[in-house]
């Protein structure tokens, strides 16, 4: 019986031994270690560059809104005349300096639109039970 395990012991060790050899099946693959060298990194000039001019601003001083604003909405444009006639109409050059600065005064008139309104925007985000409107009939 002990010839009997030391002999299936034995095949054992040697079939697991064997995997470690190699055999006959050799897989053609990449070497990891040989890297060729790239071509290095080249800046192509810009002839678009001017100097800058004296007393200009400087680029990257300009502020992150007006920049985001430029960018979403392409910068201030000319105004139209249909526009303009629009804005005349409205009394664009009769409005006083600080008009938006006096926006809360006592003195401004304002429309009192109730509750409703309050409440529409003061509603909880989502599809719960607390964020339900009903309309006041």
């Amino acid at each position: 019986m002990r010839k009997l395990i030391t002999v299936a012991a034995g095949i054992a060790l040697a079939g697991s031994l064997s995997a470690c050899g190699k055999s006959g099946v050799d897989r053609a693959r990449p070497d990891e270690f040989a890297v060729a060298r790239a071509a290095p990194l080249v800046i192509p000039p810009d002839f678009a560059l001017v100097p800058p001019r004296p007393g200009a601003p400087r680029p990257q001083d300009t502020n992150p809104s007006a920049q985001a604003l430029d960018a979403l909405f392409g910068g201030s444009q000319a105004r139209s005349a249909s526009e303009n006639a629009t804005l005349d109409a409205a009394g664009r050059t009769s409005a006083e300096v600080g008009t938006r600065s006096s926006a809360g005064s006592p003195t401004t008139n304002v429309v009192d639109k109730g509750s409703t309104t309050r409440d529409i925007i003061a509603a909880p985000q989502g599809d719960g039970q607390a964020a339900r409107a009903s309309t006041p009939q």
